[in-house]
């Protein structure tokens, strides 16, 4: 499976759109700011969307499209599933990110 995914900041303000094969794995590497880049400059540890995939070109071609979205459109991306933006971490991987 492979995975498209929103992440941001603490206070909602910053964004970061990935793709992977492994959420759990990639989850841990940002939250503990891992690899150097982008969300470790900017503290986006926060999982607030995410989709899954069988093939993936398809998850890519998603993340490429959503990555030319307006913040507009990907906000509201966000709040039709997730209309508080509250961390998804836990909820998807219980206990792995306390």
């Amino acid at each position: 499976m492979y995975s498209v995914y929103i992440l941001t900041n603490k206070t909602d303000k910053v964004m970061y759109i990935g793709v992977t094969n492994d959420l759990q794995r990639r989850l841990y590497e940002h939250k503990n700011e891992l690899i150097d880049g982008f969300t470790k400059k900017y503290h986006v540890h926060k999982l607030v969307y995410y989709e899954s995939y069988k093939d993936v070109k398809d998850a890519i071609l998603r993340e490429k499209k959503l990555k030319g979205l307006l913040r507009m459109k990907k906000n509201e991306l966000v709040e039709s599933v997730n209309p508080d933006w509250n961390d998804l971490s836990d909820e998807l991987f219980p206990g792995v990110f306390n």
